[in-house]
């Protein structure tokens, strides 16, 4: 049966860019000749192959072009569809793959001001997170202070599997800027695609890479918190989008068991990472990796050991589920309200400022 989803914080739809050429007039002139000139190609998002099954569902598919880059398509079967309050767009143009931090930052500005342009001014339901050239964190800040004025972008977004762990120190001023304006930040499953996506080398199939984005966001995890980023931010809220969760307890029991016994590593982490993450980290809905039509979702759920964790994200136009059911039916009601409502608004401050 569908559960409804009225009202709901939608906190992960993709928005695609539909070529380089619709990017050409947000660069300027300098950007926009090199792009020509140089033939720089389009910067396709790599994790998601444009003809993979999981990259769109059937019937949101876009004749002759990308799944998510038709706007009408999108307010129609992402926000009528699942009458969503507010969507985030999150917007998987590859700009973080450039070598040139130069280039990265021009294509990341010309993002942003096609976001706000082309479809933020389009409905007011949109809002979207600021895509920032994490090869420069320099670079990065100042695309955070630019758009930030804009009160429409609610979140800073950064790709999972990075050239280093997140949790270095190189990447704090990022951190910094996005506490300072009440951006939570968001890590999207994706790659830099400098490293193999797995520990022991490269794979061979679209299937490894994805599974793989889940061990990835474990090591991020692992890196803010004992690197110190959550203590060093207190107010910045960390959010895991497109991750799954139900890893998240044997996880958080593991790390859990060896803080006690190597604290002395880092004094600075002077709480358990269990309360860190209940208090600073949160976690979208889909992909929801567990058994239909049991209770092992609920055990998991339980074991995480709070309701705040989730936010209601249909993750459109991926193929995580069919139809219109974006909720496991396992779900009480109680716990639906808290993920698609209450849960967004207490992680995104400029949606609940804006929505209250």
């Amino acid at each position: 049966m569908t559960r409804p989803t009225m009202g709901a914080i939608d906190c992960d739809i993709h928005s695609a860019v539909p070529g380089l050429a619709a990017l050409l007039p947000y660069l300027d002139e300098h950007w926009r000749d090199a792009a020509s000139q140089r033939g720089v190609h389009d910067l396709e998002s790599t994790s998601y192959p444009l003809r993979a099954p999981l990259t769109s569902r059937p019937d949101w598919r876009v004749p002759n072009g990308k799944a998510g880059s038709d706007i009408e398509q999108v307010r129609r079967q992402a926000l009528d569809g699942f009458g969503s309050r507010a969507a985030i767009l999150n917007c998987l143009y590859a700009v973080q793959t450039l070598f040139s931090e130069d280039m990265g930052a021009a294509f990341a500005r010309a993002v942003n001001d096609w976001l706000a342009k082309e479809w933020l001014d389009r409905d007011p339901r949109f809002r979207a997170s600021i895509v920032v050239p994490l090869q420069s964190p320099e670079f990065a800040v100042a695309e955070i202070e630019r758009c930030a004025a804009d009160r429409r972008f609610v979140q800073v977004l950064l790709p999972c599997l990075s050239d280093t762990p997140l949790g270095r120190r190189s990447h704090w001023p990022i951190y910094a800027a996005a506490e300072k304006h009440g951006l939570p930040v968001g890590i999207h499953a994706g790659s830099t695609y400098r490293h193999p996506v797995t520990p022991v080398g490269w794979p061979s199939y679209l299937t490894e890479d994805y599974v793989n984005q889940a061990q990835g966001f474990q090591t991020q995890l692992t890196s803010l918190v004992c690197e110190g980023v959550f203590n060093r931010f207190p107010a910045l809220k960390v959010v895991l989008i497109e991750s799954g969760f139900t890893w998240l307890p044997a996880y958080l029991w593991r790390l859990n068991k060896y803080w006690r016994g190597l604290r002395m590593e880092i004094p600075w982490v002077d709480r358990p990472p269990i309360d860190i993450v209940r208090e600073q980290v949160r976690l979208t809905l889909q992909p929801v990796d567990a058994p239909v039509g049991t209770d092992d979702l609920m055990r998991v759920i339980d074991h995480m050991g709070s309701d705040e964790l989730l936010l209601f994200s249909s993750d459109y136009p991926h193929w995580q589920f069919e139809g219109d059911d974006a909720l496991p039916p396992e779900l009480p009601d109680s716990l639906i309200r808290r993920m698609l409502i209450d849960n967004p608004l207490a992680t995104y401050a400029r949606i609940r400022e804006d929505l209250s």
